[in-house]
């Protein structure tokens, strides 16, 4: 989920619950913004002409057709992003926005929004066809904010053009998510003020979750009494397993990427299966998704050959007490602002290695989902929750992944060190029919031209693929 390359500027399984997972609402939190709504929403405001008056503060943006926000007070909000009427209309533009902390007052320093057009449904399934279907940017986490500015400008991927308001697609919109309140989570998981409260920071070193950080453990998902790893009153309940599928023959003579890669290992799995456990998962109800926002019912291929692993893009300055939040608030964004079913991603990870349900229809399952334009068939989507461009991410995060990818690639006999082949339904990398050679856990990057995941995230895949195979007793 980020700009492309050159042309732009997702443990053993524990005891099932007798009973459905039910959360009943908390009641009101004295560290609630005033005025929000305990239920979340959605304030969208149409982006206007700004003239030479929203260039303020500090703008780098000096001459040209502006459209925009001015500085204003807004209903508190916590998610922000920009949206168009026409999905399939390219941005050609600059987007930027700041925001006000509720807490403090406090402005933050200008930040770009990347265009959102890789992380997406196929252009040929019902849901990348649909009419309503939006364009949009990736959305930002800006924590409790009460007030915003914001303004896009035309450019033509290289530079600022002092072009004409009509260069920018039509019905631009700033859209700011309210995720609400948290479920009622057992008192042992409640958050804390003062981790509500923490001001919102930009500094890279202040990040708990950063690598190198010798402060990362006190989001420790074992240590943390905040918000340790899932528990099991908040774990996915178990659902048949499917059968496993038959050995993937496909001949793959189509397009590879550019570098090498090696040759499929025989699939054994019918003589040697090979499986992991699994991990602990969160709930849709435990992260506190709206069901009632997304369609009904479910869409599902055939099989899980891929794991196309992603970053959110929605930065880094979140505490892990805050992950559910930004699960409500990117899926109101997805689904609300967007247009998309569901949530875009079949799974999410945060970076103290809490694991999260994603798009609906069963986390065993074959789940269609929104995250790898071109490729959504057969595969399955993980964006690890914060921007990774050259940040590296959380050990415990890839951790996680791996954990994750080697259970659900072994209920469908996949070997995570391995390749395969999908075919394209149409994309800036693969043109549509192409037979792309894949790894079986690869960067969204590998299947769209993208940066996404990030250069500090893909360089951990390695390790994902090697820790899964061993996971998987390969």
């Amino acid at each position: 989920m980020r700009a492309f390359l050159a042309s732009s500027i997702g443990v053993v399984c524990t005891a099932a619950l007798a009973l459905p997972l039910t959360l009943n609402p908390p009641p009101a939190r004295a560290d609630r913004a005033a005025g929000a709504d305990p239920a979340g929403g959605t304030q969208s405001l149409p982006l206007l002409p700004l003239g030479g008056g929203g260039l303020n503060r500090g703008a780098v943006m000096s001459s040209g057709p502006v459209q925009g926000v001015a500085p204003r007070s807004v209903r508190p909000f916590s998610l922000v992003g920009v949206v168009w009427d026409d999905a399939s209309a390219p941005l050609r533009g600059q987007v930027q926005v700041r925001t006000r902390a509720a807490a403090t007052g406090v402005w933050s320093d200008w930040r770009d929004l990347e265009a959102l057009d890789d992380d997406a449904p196929d252009p040929d399934s019902s849901e990348g066809g649909d009419s309503r279907r939006r364009g949009g940017t990736t959305p930002l986490w800006v924590g409790d904010s009460d007030g915003v500015q914001a303004r896009v400008r035309p450019s033509d991927g290289s530079r600022l053009l002092a072009a004409r308001p009509a260069d920018l697609p039509s019905g631009l919109r700033l859209e700011l998510v309210d995720p609400g309140r948290a479920p009622d989570l057992p008192s042992r998981l409640r958050r804390s003020p003062a981790t509500l409260s923490r001001p919102l920071t930009t500094d890279p070193s202040s990040d708990p979750g950063s690598s190198e950080d010798p402060a990362a453990s006190a989001e420790d998902p074992s240590g943390d009494p905040e918000y340790p790893s899932a528990p099991p009153e908040l774990q996915q309940p178990p659902e048949p397993e499917p059968s496993r599928p038959a050995s993937d023959s496909d001949p793959g003579a189509g397009t590879q990427p550019p570098r090498e890669l090696p040759a499929e290992p025989p699939d054994t799995s019918a003589a040697r299966p090979h499986t992991a456990p699994r991990p602990r998962i969160v709930t849709r109800a435990g992260w506190g998704a709206d069901e009632k926002l997304r369609e009904k019912g479910h869409r599902y291929t055939k099989t899980v050959k891929v794991a196309f692993v992603h970053h959110t893009v929605t930065g880094n300055a979140y505490s892990c007490s805050q992950a559910p939040s930004i699960m409500r608030s990117i899926y109101r964004y997805h689904v609300q602002s967007m247009k998309w079913r569901d949530f875009g991603y079949n799974f999410a990870v945060d970076k103290c290695g809490n694991i999260y349900e994603g798009r609906s229809g069963g986390v065993t399952k074959a789940v269609q989902g929104a995250h790898t334009r071109g490729f959504n068939t057969n595969s399955m989507g993980i964006a690890v929750i914060g921007t990774y461009s050259s940040k590296k991410p959380a050990a415990k995060a890839v951790k996680a992944v791996a954990k994750l990818t080697a259970w659900k690639l072994g209920l469908f006999g996949k070997n995570p060190r391995g390749t395969t082949h999908l075919k394209s339904a149409g994309g800036n990398r693969y043109k549509k029919g192409t037979k792309a050679k894949l790894r079986v856990i690869s960067g969204h990057r590998d299947g769209y031209n993208t940066e996404c995941p990030g250069t500090g995230l893909y360089g951990k895949l390695g390790t994902v693929r090697s820790t899964a195979a061993r996971l998987q007793g390969r």
